[in-house]
């Protein structure tokens, strides 16, 4: 059966002085715009993610005037209960577990969760890094060791990076940080690519359920060049040869021009490009593909379901795709949506979930 959320409390939480909310396996967050039903789920993923796809500062969390802001989830299930909380104050967050502190890598332990948000619809035509990004903040959740893996990678290219700044950078220095770089980024491809060659299985199979047998092909695109199945050792030599390869160009750019942080994921429909002749329905069936596919994964990972939040993607999203999410949420997934509209849900789902109306 696995964990699920029972109860989520607030306490000077963004627009919140006092909020207190009990989860069903289905919950409607219900309301008019900006009444704090997004600020709920931001919550709900901080304390299951330790991250929040707004990227906020400590003190953006708290209430104005308040000297700090608190979010606290029960989660129950298997005859366990799991107290996370987290305490924010002005430059300041610490999370804890049953009253012991805790970092937020440590969180995806207790319950992953997966968001699907309006800003997710622009998935295929937004830049690399925001299809970059959704796969490293999967992989955190889903692997400790991948986020202490990405974590190295990044401060490695920031040394670098700053070196290559520098006026009259030392050489020796340099290549003792092309070694570090390309071993760092090597590991980190390595653990990245295995990733979304499980993910693309369920992406490809989700998607043409969806789509009605459209055929859609997904492929990693990295910087080194074609990258499958080689070892970690042959993807580090090839790195460093790429390294050595750009060094007169990075040192009049000034900055790692090779590397996973250049990386990309493709997508074709029918053999053509989604991104330049994907219709918007196309495009937004491949991200609602892409987040099936997380929750896919992530039980064949771990053995349980995640949390699926869905926070006000039902009024983007056409009939048939509407029809998609709600046989998917009716698979046994605990869900919490947010809406301003009741009408975009069947009455059969609406009678068995719980509906919780945020006043305006």
């Amino acid at each position: 059966m696995g964990l699920s959320v029972t109860r989520l409390a607030l306490r000077d939480w963004r627009n919140f002085e006092w909020n207190d909310i009990e989860f069903g396996a289905m919950t409607v967050l219900y309301g008019p715009n900006a009444v704090g039903k997004t600020n709920t789920v931001e919550a709900l993923q901080l304390l299951t993610s330790g991250q929040s796809f707004r990227k906020p500062k400590p003190a953006q969390l708290i209430r104005e005037e308040a000297p700090s802001a608190r979010a606290e989830a029960t989660f129950e299930g298997d005859g366990r209960v799991i107290d996370v909380a987290l305490i924010a104050e002005p430059g300041k967050r610490t999370f804890m577990r049953n009253g012991k502190r805790v970092q937020a890598a440590d969180l995806s332990e207790t319950l992953m969760s997966v968001l699907f948000n309006p800003d997710d619809l622009s998935f295929v035509k937004r830049g690399a890094s925001y299809r970059r990004d959704e796969l490293d903040s999967f992989g955190r959740q889903a692997n400790r060791g991948y986020a202490k893996v990405l974590a190295a990678y990044q401060r490695a290219v920031e040394q670098r990076n700053r070196l290559l700044k520098e006026p009259y950078p030392n050489m020796d220095l340099l290549a003792a940080w092309d070694a570090s770089v390309a071993l760092g980024g090597a590991t980190l491809l390595e653990a990245r690519v295995r990733l979304f060659e499980r993910l693309r299985g369920h992406i490809v199979r989700i998607y043409g359920e969806i789509a009605g047998g459209e055929e859609l092909a997904c492929s990693y695109v990295c910087s080194i060049g074609e990258v499958s199945g080689c070892a970690r050792d042959e993807l580090c030599d090839r790195f460093a040869a790429e390294l050595v390869a750009h060094r007169d160009d990075e040192l009049r750019r000034q900055v790692t021009l090779v590397g996973p942080q250049r990386d990309d994921v493709s997508f074709t429909i029918d053999g053509r490009d989604a991104r330049a002749f994907g219709s918007q329905g196309q495009q937004r069936s491949i991200v609602l593909a892409w987040k099936m596919a997380e929750v896919a994964l992530s039980e064949e990972i771990l053995g349980e379901k995640p949390l699926l939040l869905l926070d006000d993607v039902m009024s983007e999203l056409d009939g048939s795709r509407r029809d998609a999410v709600t046989r998917f949420v009716q698979g046994g997934i605990q869900t919490v949506v947010t809406t301003t509209n009741l009408g975009y849900f069947p009455e059969e789902l609406l009678s068995r979930a719980k509906v919780v109306s945020f006043g305006g």
